[in-house]
């Protein structure tokens, strides 16, 4: 098996990460959730399930951004909030990406869920090291939606109208297209599947009557579409000359598990809103049936994808992530002294292998600052990975060493937070005190 294969000589691995949408690990069989997943549970006994992996953030872009940058989000300029449709925010184009790091020895596309802006020098993706583009610019709950497809050297943006019943399948056509078409030369490939992103689609080939209704049948089709993945990868050769990532850019919204985590999607520091399922499956070069405890993180995947193909890591470039081969290979402890959590751009809750502090909750619409009201919040994430009961007058010492880093955090964080409120926020905060008066 083939820590070998991976070596110098070796034909480099191509990469598909495959990304949901609002998924839980509540969602997901091998995590412990109901809704059948047998091609996902799969993937875990043949690769490795990272038990402790978070999402770069606990939202939509600014989790994106971090992921393809290998960057906490705040440093890209998107760690508040999500991109609107009004919005001209985007991912800039000095930001380098996972595709335009494995260029020129790559083939790259993305197939699904952008949002990472869409006006301006930030759209297309093909601005951003990738060769192909077919997707939606943002989640498919917000309107006017459609098709746009882009290829690289070309100022042609098509649009064609959507199906919303058939998206995930239309992502994956695409998707298996360009594998199919790039099967002689490495590739990259980021399959963003924009569900089970609420309100949920199910394709009419899946029962929603189930007892997780139509959310359950379309986390259903993401499992199915997994199978044709592997299937495909199978009957071209590829399996063993590739290695995928199945994960989620955060938890759950309104429906969805987190499973036995606290909170949800948008819920500050805690784990049910950052914490997601991952899985790094690839027969020909990935351990199998094993479980990695360490911390990591989405932004750790640019500079392990690097690694994994004999690639240096930028130099002239500030990344927060770190390697994880030695994680994934071996079950090597995180490269990670600990992970930085944050709400929006501001830095709230510090995690290390086995403690979390966190210095705010929201409460009745309100943000508090515990720590300030004299509450540390410090949890023994070993003994009660629920994060139900704070052990912090218990262990003052450790509480005091991770609020001292969470200040650190807070100090290195805050030349990159953005001088004013984005103005589509700043005008929805403005008719939100409307109707309150």
């Amino acid at each position: 098996m083939s820590e070998q294969r991976g070596s110098v000589g070796a034909r480099p691995p191509n990469f598909i990460v495959v990304l949901c949408d609002d998924l839980g690990c509540g969602d997901v069989g091998i995590y412990g959730g109901r809704i059948p997943t047998p091609t996902i549970d799969r993937m875990a006994a043949e690769g490795v399930l990272l038990t402790d992996y978070y999402a770069p953030a606990n939202i939509c872009s600014p989790s994106r951004a971090g992921l393809l940058t290998g960057r906490y989000p705040v440093r890209t300029g998107l760690g508040f909030e999500v991109i609107m449709q009004q919005d001209d925010r985007g991912l800039p184009l000095s930001e380098l990406t996972i595709a335009k790091a494995l260029k020129p020895a790559y083939a790259s596309a993305l197939f699904g869920k952008w949002h990472l802006g869409h006006r301006g020098e930030a759209w297309p993706p093909t601005r951003h090291g990738f060769d192909e583009f077919f997707g939606i610019p943002y989640s498919h709950d917000m309107k006017p939606l459609a098709y746009f497809e882009a290829h690289a050297g070309s100022d042609e943006v098509l649009e064609s109208a959507v199906d919303l019943p058939q998206l995930q399948q239309r992502f994956y056509e695409h998707a298996e297209r360009f594998i199919e078409a790039n099967r002689e030369r490495p590739f990259f490939v980021e399959l963003a599947l924009s569900s089970p992103h609420l309100p949920p689609y199910p394709h009419p080939d899946f029962d929603a009557r189930g007892f997780a209704g139509p959310y359950g049948a379309v986390v259903e089709e993401i499992d199915s579409i997994m199978a044709r993945l592997l299937a495909k990868l199978a009957e071209l050769g590829l399996s063993e000359d590739t290695i995928v990532v199945f994960t989620s850019d955060n938890g759950p919204w309104f429906e969805g598990s987190p499973g036995w985590l606290r909170e949800r999607k948008g819920g500050g520091a805690y784990d049910g809103g950052y914490r997601v399922p991952c899985i790094v499956w690839g027969p020909g070069r990935i351990p199998a049936g094993r479980r990695a405890g360490a911390i990591c993180m989405g932004i750790d995947i640019l500079p392990t994808l690097l690694a994994l193909a004999g690639m240096p890591a930028p130099a002239d470039v500030a990344l927060d992530g770190r390697d994880l081969t030695d994680v994934v290979m071996r079950s090597g402890p995180s490269p990670h002294e600990h992970l930085v959590l944050f709400d929006n751009e501001d830095p709230i809750g510090i995690r290390t292998q086995r403690w979390k502090y966190i210095a705010s909750a929201y409460y009745r619409g309100a943000r508090l600052p515990t720590a300030l009201l004299g509450y540390d919040q410090l949890y023994d994430l070993e003994a009660d990975p629920s994060e139900n009961y704070s052990v912090a007058s218990v262990h003052p010492d450790v509480a005091a060493d991770l609020r001292d880093r969470l200040a650190a955090a807070k100090a290195e964080f805050a030349p990159y937070r953005l001088k004013e409120i984005p103005p589509y926020f700043k005008a929805m905060r403005g008719r939100l005190r409307q109707l309150q008066d």
